[in-house]
């Protein structure tokens, strides 16, 4: 299902327990210099999501920074890790779902280079393992960007989630800490 483009190939597969996920690993090639990859390539996504990525963003985190649960319904999102460690957690909220308070857990990093294709309605947050990390997402959606005033938040250790994070003390910011 992968596309050959000048040697390199991106493989896709889709998540265990969420199956609406796209997992991307692209090929890389490593040699004396260091490596280079294809980090994406819209034609191998047009069969994956109906609009085309409009809108990139970047986040830069530290250890024991725990960022998430948002989302929304309208968004697709392109997830990464290019720099650092970072465990994602990707739970969906889709009510009329088999799979709706379910999760799943990806290592993302800059040795695995995966990318998750998340569909809307699906809320994503991540934990910081490393030092210092550099999330990266694409967004694809129609008409205006849903800013975090319209997402959903669902709280980091939400009873009915049982999501086993990495520490249980993590840093938070003030719309994590303190929804409901």
């Amino acid at each position: 299902m992968g596309m050959i483009l000048m040697g390199f190939k991106t493989n896709f597969y889709n998540g265990s327990v969420i199956t609406d996920l796209v997992v991307a690993r692209p090929d890389v090639y490593t040699e004396k210099r260091g490596q280079i990859w294809t980090s994406f390539l819209q034609q191998e996504f047009v069969n994956y999501v109906p609009f085309e990525f409009v809108h990139d963003k970047f986040s830069t985190s530290t250890k024991n920074v725990l960022r998430g649960i948002h989302g929304d319904h309208k968004s697709w999102k392109l997830i990464s890790c290019p720099y650092g460690d970072i465990s994602a957690v990707i739970v969906d909220m889709r009510s009329n779902s088999e799979t709706y308070l379910k999760y799943e857990r990806f290592e993302l990093n800059s040795e695995n280079r995966l990318h998750i294709l998340i569909p809307p309605g699906i809320g994503n947050s991540f934990y910081v393992n490393s030092d210092v990390a550099v999330y990266h997402y694409k967004l694809a959606y129609e008409g205006d960007y849903i800013d975090a005033d319209q997402q959903f938040t669902i709280k980091w250790n939400d009873l009915r989630l049982n999501i086993n994070w990495p520490s249980g003390d993590p840093i938070l910011s003030d719309r994590d800490e303190l929804i409901l």
